[in-house]
């Protein structure tokens, strides 16, 4: 169990839970952190040696109706390997089992000396902390919980609006076509996902994860075009609204999501990454908008979808967990950078140890948005 929020032992009602990645008992591995945006149950359950935990689990999923993966979703933690292969039997894309054989997970929660159930929001916030000795019974306790949740658009109680700014006519149309064109001439390359592994930052390419080609923009007069429209009508208004001073920015690419491949980006961060650590802001400037699909949704905050307008750009923390719908008729152009400062550039070189061997090392003065001197304020104003 690898976690990567520190907590005390056990939950408080209310309070962010501790995130960890571990181990599936059917293969592959769970990411608390990507699950966010419905309501999660986690049943730590112990040893599966022990008749009450099979007792308890089948009572839980006694009515499968309850779970569904885009709203409700089960994940049975167990602290040593099943011997029945019943296990398995339950598991759907609504219900999965995590393996804590080394009771990590377990003791952070809380779990370890007595088993227990905590429900968690769409916020990954504990809502519920039900343990197997509950004076008005577990299983039954937990299952009435259940029932009683909202749907994940109404987990607040209120409507929910995703903390993103929206910001029209950032590039001139006709740059936007410019750029569209140099797409269409010399096409992209499939982008891929960060990925870690022991220690290391690499690019993975998933076509379940994701489906999309990028092309660097290396041009030097349309990469200072850009550069300076981002400056002068971008930047103010991240400053006034989101009080950040953004001294550098990742990336020059035209990305395309098509609709002939499937062209989308399921749920992710942009900054967990070791690579990605400096990231602070994610910006997304619609080149084109003759498509359909290709929106914006922070699970977090409910289904609703969102998307820049034409030349505009949407911008939103890289902490925020999105994903990018497929697109279902045409071709979604668009620049796609990262904006950062300077402490954030400090992080960016001292990981330069912990990238791939196949990553290109960072340079620090490639990608500064000001020239030596030059103070943010005055660049805005020229």
């Amino acid at each position: 169990m690898e976690t990567s929020r520190s907590g005390p032992h056990g939950v408080t009602l209310g309070d962010p839970v501790p995130w960890f990645s571990a181990p599936l008992l059917a293969g592959g591995a769970f990411n608390l952190q990507v699950a966010a945006g419905r309501w999660i149950v986690l049943s730590f359950l112990g040893s599966p040696a022990n008749p009450r935990a099979q007792q308890e689990l089948s009572l839980l999923l006694g009515d499968t109706r309850l779970f569904d993966e885009d709203r409700l979703v089960f994940y049975g933690v167990l602290a040593a390997p099943p011997g029945d292969p019943a296990y398995l039997k339950y598991s759907s894309a609504a219900v999965s089992f995590i393996t804590d054989y080394d009771g990590e997970l377990s003791a952070c929660y809380g779990a370890a000396e007595k088993p227990r159930t905590i429900v968690l929001d769409p916020m990954l916030r504990a809502v519920a902390n039900i343990p197997w000795d509950y004076p008005e019974g577990h299983a039954q306790s937990v299952r009435n919980v259940l029932r009683s949740l909202p749907d994940v658009d109404d987990s607040a109680g209120v409507p929910l609006t995703a903390p993103v700014l929206i910001v029209p006519r950032v590039l001139d149309f006709a740059l936007c076509e410019v750029l569209v064109q140099l797409y269409d001439k010399f096409g992209g390359k499939d982008s891929g996902f960060l990925f870690d592994a022991d220690g290391k930052t690499t690019r993975v390419v998933d076509y379940r994860m994701k489906r999309r080609s990028d092309l660097v923009v290396a041009h030097p007069v349309l990469r200072e075009a850009i550069r300076n429209s981002i400056v002068r009508r971008l930047l103010p208004a991240i400053g006034q609204f989101f009080q950040f001073e953004a001294t550098r920015m990742d990336r020059y690419i035209v990305a395309c999501y098509d609709s002939a491949v499937g062209g989308h980006f399921s749920r992710h961060r942009d900054n967990v990454n070791i690579g990605a650590q400096h990231r602070r802001f994610a910006v997304s400037i619609n080149l084109n908008k003759d498509y359909e699909g290709g929106d914006l949704v922070l699970p977090e905050f409910g289904r609703r979808t969102y998307r820049a307008p034409h030349g505009g750009a949407i911008v939103f923390s890289c902490g925020a967990l999105h994903q990018v719908t497929p697109v279902t008729a045409g071709r979604r152009y668009a620049f796609l950078p990262f904006l950062y400062g300077e402490a954030d550039a400090a992080l960016r070189e001292a990981n330069n140890s912990r990238l791939h061997q196949s990553a290109a090392p960072y340079v620090a003065e490639s990608d500064r948005l000001f020239a030596d001197g030059e103070r943010a304020d005055e660049r805005r104003a020229s």
